[in-house]
Parts: C-alpha cells; sequence; structure tokens
C-alpha cells in the first residue's frame, strides 16, 4: 500500500471514530474538526497528507516548522503550533505559523504581537489552560484566564478563537473527562464576561471521545492518522 492510500485509509477510519463518538454524545458530527498533527514526521509523510487535501497540520517544534516549510515551499499549508512556545520564537512563528494553539502567558502574548506588527500580519490564537496535575504540561492557571483574556483585548493581531487544553495521563476515564469538562465551564463563565470562545481544542488519539462528549470543536490526532513516532534520541 502507498504512503498516500495507508494514509487515506488511516483518515478515513479516524473520522468514522470522530463522527462516532459525536453521535454517542448527541452531537453534529460537522461540530468536530481534526488537527493532523504531523511532528515527528517529514515532509514526505506531508506531502502524501496534502494529496488527500488536508491542509492544516499541528506542530510541537517551530524548528520542524521551519524545515518542513522550505521542502514544502510553494504548497499552501497552514501550519499550527501545539507546543510549548518560547518567547525567542516568535519571529519564526509570526513569519511561517497560521495559528498558535498554546498561549500561556502575557510575555508570549507581548513577543508574538511585536514580531506580527514588523511583518504586518494577524494570528490566529487559542489560550492553552492548565487543567492536568502533572507539572510538566504547560498552561496558563485557570483562576487566571478571565484577567489574561482582557489583557488580550490589546493585541490588536492576536485573534483569540478559543481556548486548548491538556488532559492528565491516567487511566481513570474520570479524570481524564474532568480535565475537559473544566475547560467548557470556563469556556462558558469567560462567555458572561463577554469573551467570544468558540473553540475548544481538547482531545488527542487516545482521549478524544471523552473530549468530544465534554464538547470539543477540535481534536488534535496525530499517531491514529500518521501511525506511531520515532523520536531520536536526546
Amino acid at each position: 500500500m502507498s504512503d498516500t492510500a495507508h494514509l487515506a485509509a488511516n483518515w478515513a477510519a479516524i473520522r468514522a471514530r470522530v463522527d462516532e463518538a459525536c453521535r454517542a454524545a448527541g452531537r453534529d458530527p460537522g461540530e468536530v474538526n481534526i488537527l493532523p498533527v504531523s511532528k515527528t514526521f517529514g515532509p514526505d509523510v506531508v506531502r502524501s497528507a496534502l494529496a488527500l487535501g488536508l491542509r492544516r497540520f499541528g506542530e510541537n517544534k517551530v524548528q520542524e516548522i521551519k524545515e518542513k516549510s522550505a521542502a514544502l515551499a510553494g504548497e499552501a499549508i497552514d501550519w499550527v503550533v501545539i507546543g510549548h512556545l518560547q518567547t525567542n520564537k516568535a519571529k519564526d512563528v509570526a513569519r511561517l505559523a497560521s495559528e498558535v494553539q498554546s498561549l500561556d502567558r502575557l510575555e508570549l502574548a507581548e513577543a508574538l504581537h511585536h514580531r506580527l506588527e514588523i511583518e504586518n500580519r494577524t494570528l490566529d490564537v487559542l489560550v492553552q489552560v492548565k487543567t492536568a496535575r502533572e507539572e510538566s504540561k504547560h498552561g496558563l492557571p485557570a483562576e487566571e484566564l478571565p484577567t489574561f483574556l482582557a489583557r488580550l483585548r490589546g493585541y490588536s493581531t492576536l485573534r483569540v478563537q478559543g481556548l486548548m487544553t491538556l488532559a492528565t495521563l491516567s487511566e481513570d476515564p474520570g479524570e481524564v473527562r474532568a480535565c475537559f469538562r473544566q475547560l467548557r465551564e470556563l469556556r462558558d463563565r469567560c462567555a458572561e464576561e463577554g469573551h467570544e470562545l468558540r473553540r475548544l481544542s481538547m482531545g488527542m488519539s487516545g482521549d478524544f471521545p471523552l473530549a468530544i462528549a465534554e464538547g470539543a470543536t477540535e481534536v488534535r490526532i496525530g499517531t491514529a492518522i500518521f501511525g506511531s513516532r520515532s523520536y531520536a534520541p536526546a
């Protein structure tokens, strides 16, 4: 089976699983998008995905976006930053990315805004909120979200579209689902204060049905589409 045929089969399978999860939750499948996460997979794999009509790809590292953008020059690709972002990467993000889903601090907002003004661009952003117990997971503390959203109104280049989170790594579905529920409830409370947050990016290959049941509008799927990753040794 060719790479494109293999990806096509995986894409059809995951789309069917997402649609099934939507119906099980009493939701319209059209309400939930899939963001293919191409991190660690090379330009040839992305090119095969492009042949299927996919155009948005999630990446953890800005360096990977730089390398793949160069290799795929001329292709209409929307690169989405989903990993923790250092402020010194703002220049490359402002130039190459179409969206950042991991905005979690004012220092980063300021750096992105400054570079976007230079590039004469705007950028869609999601605020990453920490709902998991692990210290290794990044995100804005939930109690700081209303104030942070108010401050972001001062950055005209940043178009705040919604919220993102990573659930805790647990064998207990209730504990995982609680992370997603917290994000939805935060969104609803902020809406009462006038913040329009239409999008909830939450759920990955291993837990997306729980996220969909709690209101996800986008799930970030890598392994179920592209296969197992092979990480280079540190």
